[in-house]
């Protein structure tokens, strides 16, 4: 019995010294290294894009959904010149802004892509969740593309499906 004991709190220490797992993407290390440290050019092109995210789906009902991974892509089309992402916030289904993943410009070079995953088992988006991408390229270049794959399975069935992002108007264009 006090061996059983032992081992019991043994076990429980050694569990309560992890740290929760953070999720993807969400460490500022990984985007510091891409922030652009020189000046950007004012004459840059400016826009926004506008990405829908699925982090929950309905499965059979309005009562039971399921979790899905997300990979998020951006994309640099451009095989001369970088592009400038200047933020990549995330909002709810409801509108909401939950998690700003970057809020100073990075840079992505040529033919170069730049993923955001949200994991399976973050909801905090729910069924309607998306991203609102401002960015800024040369004149005469192609815009950045921004792509999702949404992902999950269950058993020996699985769903998967992407969205492509659009190009929106912003109140300060």
């Amino acid at each position: 019995m006090i061996r059983f004991l032992f081992l019991l709190s043994f076990t429980l220490v050694l569990f309560s010294c992890i740290e929760p797992r953070k999720l993807s993407s969400t460490d500022q290390v990984n985007w510091d290294k891409r922030a652009v440290t020189t000046p950007i050019l004012d004459s840059l092109e400016t826009g926004s894009t506008f990405l829908s995210i699925y982090s929950q789906i309905y499965m059979r009902n309005d009562q039971d959904q399921a979790g899905l991974t997300a990979t998020v892509s951006l994309h640099n089309p451009n095989i001369k010149d970088k592009i400038y992402i200047d933020n990549a916030v995330y909002y709810n289904t409801h509108g909401e802004p939950i998690r700003t993943y970057f809020d100073k410009a990075i840079f992505i070079r040529p033919i170069e892509t730049v993923q955001i995953v949200i994991d399976g088992v973050d909801n905090e988006g729910g069924t309607g969740a998306n991203f609102v991408f401002n960015w800024r390229i040369k004149t005469k270049t192609s815009e950045p593309l921004f792509e999702a794959v949404m992902i999950s399975t269950y058993g020996q069935q699985g769903i998967s499906f992407v969205t492509t992002g659009k190009r929106i108007q912003t109140f300060d264009e």
